[in-house]
């Protein structure tokens, strides 16, 4: 799909939280269907199904090594199949569920040759069915077949354009183009479909731009970019050309779980009366990020147990929209 000429940013407001310690501890990743159900997946191994209300819709997988368990997973992603794939670097594994929990398959061997695999982390099929695989202590990118055939894989340990440390986080582009979230060169680098390098973006740092261990990245049909900056507990934005856009650092408020719970346990009301609130909004070592089709942006914030969504707002612009770039660019409201 053509990008518009332009893009009228509007704006991009905290929508709302959902989940809270007892319904989704340690979320790492999500993936967000059709059907509006959010999958949290908990570093423990369990995947919660909610509803966008905050309802509860059930609880699928589970810790364990046993096929359709997971000891220490990473990822979580929806197939073109509507299935879910999620990753498991403890077991080096990746298992692909129905949105039921029924297993379809599982695949991956331990080991550093072609197909195989040592910690993987981000999963990210593409519109052809493919799964690229962040293949984390071989320090490279990995792409199978739906079934774990191997196809082809690029990257070497390093810190030149295309060499890796650590990659975490996938993504694929809607141009099918490659998105890497390179943990400890605390970057994001861009390839082709065939590996090939197109683009680095970030360095080290906490100032705009700049990243400290990335551990997600995404997308979105606008072709902006969006980077889980773990250690410095945010998610930046960056246009398609690299531009630096915004950073969210947190705005929750209590979910609907977290309300109810609340109001029938008076301890937590009297420690949240005699606390300090603004903290308690900021994200915490978010471990990924990721955009639905409506320009809803969903944060797992692991360490306060919870996922932040904010909105897109942005509109279209055609030729006549927008005057062609300015040298000196400044912005004045008025």
């Amino acid at each position: 799909m053509p990008r518009p000429h332009g893009l009228l940013r509007a704006g991009f407001p905290y929508l709302k939280t959902i989940g809270m310690r007892r319904v989704t501890n340690t979320p790492v990743d999500v993936a967000i269907d059709g059907d509006e159900v959010v999958y949290v997946l908990g570093r423990a191994g369990e995947i919660t199904k909610l509803s966008m209300e905050d309802d509860i819709l059930g609880v699928i997988a589970g810790g364990g090594s046993d096929e359709g368990k997971f000891t220490w997973p990473v990822s979580i992603a929806l197939d073109r199949d509507e299935n879910l794939v999620v990753s498991d670097e403890a077991l080096n594994r990746i298992t692909t569920l129905t949105k039921d929990g029924e297993v379809v398959r599982t695949w991956g061997d331990p080991g550093s040759a072609e197909g195989q695999l040592d910690r993987p982390a981000g999963v990210a099929p593409d519109a052809e069915g493919h799964v690229y695989v962040a293949d984390t202590m071989n320090h490279r990118i990995q792409k199978f077949t739906a079934d774990g055939e191997y196809i082809l894989g690029w990257g070497r340990h390093g810190s030149a354009e295309g060499e890796l440390d650590m990659p975490w986080g996938l993504a694929v582009g809607d141009e099918g183009s490659v998105y890497a979230a390179d943990w400890r060169n605390d970057r994001v680098q861009k390839f082709t479909p065939e590996g090939d390098f197109v683009f680095a973006l970030g360095a080290g740092g906490s100032g705009e731009g700049q990243f400290r261990r990335p551990a997600g990245v995404t997308t979105d049909s606008d072709g902006d970019i969006y980077v889980a900056d773990t250690g410095n507990n945010r998610v930046q934005q960056f246009s398609e050309e690299r531009r630096y856009v915004d950073r969210f650092i947190g705005d929750a408020t209590l979910s609907k779980s977290a309300r109810e719970y609340m109001l029938s346990n008076a301890k937590p009301n009297r420690l949240r009366e005699m606390a300090v609130l603004e903290p308690q909004k900021r994200l915490r070592n978010p471990r990924s990020v990721k955009l639905d089709a409506k320009g809803r942006m969903f944060i797992p914030d692991y360490m306060s147990f919870r996922v932040q969504v904010y909105q897109k707002e942005v509109i279209p612009l055609g030729p006549s929209g927008i005057i062609p770039p300015l040298r000196s660019p400044t912005l004045q409201v008025t």
